[in-house]
């Protein structure tokens, strides 16, 4: 075995990597982060942004995220109670790194991604 193919070996056997990449596999949670970009949001607010997500997915998307310390919640002692949400430093660098290179690479290479899945669907 290589450097290189040890260096690999480790980098997916890395449970950070994989906590790292576990975010991207819940549907709902990577369009909540995106949505919070602007700053904090009500939970209502927060729903409208996104469009086409139930309470429910909402609910469990914003409870994932909490407890991965990418998003805060914030009560507001008042009649009615109001919460927010929004981006933690590191759920702030998440969406300003990682998921705007993303973004970007989409931008540039979805046409091509989307083709490409469309002759492969036809096989």
């Amino acid at each position: 075995m290589t450097e290189h193919d040890a260096h690999c070996q480790e980098f997916v056997a890395d449970c950070r990597v994989r906590a790292a990449t576990d975010l991207f596999t819940h549907t709902w949670d990577p369009v909540v982060l995106a949505a919070l970009r602007e700053g904090r949001r009500r939970r209502r607010t927060l729903r409208t942004a996104i469009g086409g997500i139930s309470d429910k997915a909402l609910t469990d998307a914003l409870h994932r995220l909490l407890a991965t310390g990418l998003i805060e919640r914030h009560a507001h002692p008042e009649v009615p109670p109001r919460v927010e949400y929004a981006l933690t430093p590191l759920g702030r660098s998440l969406v300003e790194g990682p998921m705007a290179a993303l973004g970007r690479w989409a931008l540039d290479h979805g046409d091509a991604l989307l083709e490409a899945r469309e002759r492969g669907a036809g096989h």
